[in-house]
């Protein structure tokens, strides 16, 4: 799996911005003006998403692939390999719960969630949005 392929899928999301707040390689994935996902294009191997604490650790437990993010509040925030052995689409789903978790929790005001929440059930009925999301996740 390439930075590309999860840059196309976070773009494809509904609201999404793509922003580079920090340099010319880091990516930054906000919905509703928050971040949900963050990938580098010089260190091409990794997507960082936002995550429930506890089934954080419990996904870090699990996959060696899955570790603490650098820089990052570690209770919230998980690495992701894209090098090792987990399935594509066990990692746009990580991606896509990063996003429900982040609208569901982070958006605000409550009427710019309701509108991206419309969309997003729009956007899951016509496309394959290869993730589902789980709510016990988030």
């Amino acid at each position: 799996m390439s930075i590309e392929e999860i840059r196309n899928y976070c773009l494809s999301l509904p609201y999404v911005v793509e922003t580079m707040p920090f340099d010319d390689t880091t990516l930054v994935y906000k919905v509703g003006g928050k971040w949900f996902a963050v990938t580098d294009l010089m260190e091409n191997s990794k997507v960082v998403v936002k995550c429930d604490p506890d089934i954080a650790i419990e996904l870090r437990d699990r996959h060696e692939e899955i570790t603490e993010a650098w820089h990052f509040n570690k209770r919230h925030w998980n690495a992701i390999s894209l090098r090792g052995d987990l399935a594509e689409s066990f990692i746009y789903e990580q991606v896509y719960n990063s996003y429900m978790l982040v609208i569901n929790k982070n958006v605000t005001p409550r009427a710019l969630r309701i509108e991206i929440l419309e969309a997003v059930a729009q956007y899951n009925t016509k496309t394959d949005s290869r993730a589902t999301y789980n709510s016990d996740l988030t």
